[in-house]
């Protein structure tokens, strides 16, 4: 990709350097969120499948110091991208950019890691207009969303962590395709202010735990109010290394 086409941007209030097209998709606010959705206490190798150019993969990297992450991308434009961030960011030690299409990942994979997490393609084909340029990938499934999760529950250790965020009018298809396999489950609605429908959803859950009652928390707010700023949850999100806090009811 030529240079002219690329951005150099801080992430993290600088904390964090990612480098992405110009144009295309670009990581944003879910991207944000999944990244401070996941544990910083964990420790041993995590994935993330689909990770682009690194927007998610690079500040979870910063924020969970203890782990080893392997990011697959079937771009390889993105994933040269994300390799360029691993070395800017000084995280070659601890991250591997494989250049993988996530439906023919190897069975060798199985139970290897302790943590996948993922912002996967959001819509099925037909359900929405053409994307622009250099965004079918990211809104556009390629692979069935009960694929993608069954490869991600594949490659989980048993008690693995499994984190999605997606879109809330899914929510039923995604239980509905973890809870036979995971325990632990817990549902963070994300809405764009207060009072207004939830737009998005975080989900965690633990592979091969009893299923359980699911834990559907209170939720967040992107902004204060319709039109208004963002609310200072985001912003600290944004702008430093802060994290969800999934032990509190409200946020």
């Amino acid at each position: 990709m030529a240079e002219d086409e690329v951005t150099q941007d801080a992430f993290l209030g600088g904390l964090v350097t990612v480098f992405q097209p110009r144009r295309g998709f670009r990581a944003g606010t879910d991207s944000m969120l999944l990244a401070a959705a996941l544990d910083p206490t964990m420790t041993g190798d995590a994935a993330e499948f689909g990770c682009g150019a690194g927007g998610a993969l690079l500040p979870a990297a910063h924020r969970l110091q203890h782990m080893r992450f392997t990011g697959y991308e079937r771009d390889i434009r993105l994933a040269g991208l994300a390799r360029r961030g691993v070395e800017a960011n000084g995280f070659e030690d601890r991250m591997s950019i494989e250049l993988q299409d996530v439906a023919e990942l190897s069975d060798a994979l199985e139970n290897r890691f302790d943590l996948c997490f993922s912002n996967p393609p959001f819509f099925r084909g037909g359900s929405i207009t053409s994307p622009g340029e250099g965004k079918q990938d990211a809104y556009l499934e390629t692979v069935p969303l009960k694929d993608w999760i069954g490869r991600m529950m594949h490659v989980l250790k048993p008690k693995g962590r499994f984190v999605m965020i997606h879109r809330a009018s899914e929510l039923a298809r995604i239980l509905t395709l973890i809870e036979r396999r995971s325990g632990q489950i817990e549902v963070l609605p994300v809405r764009s202010w207060p009072g207004a429908d939830a737009k998005r959803v975080i989900v965690r859950a633990r592979k091969g735990l009893r299923s359980g009652p699911m834990r559907l928390l209170a939720g967040i707010n992107i902004y204060k109010a319709k039109g208004g700023e963002r609310t200072e949850l985001l912003e600290s999100i944004s702008r430093s290394d802060a994290l969800l806090d999934w032990d509190s009811p409200r946020q």
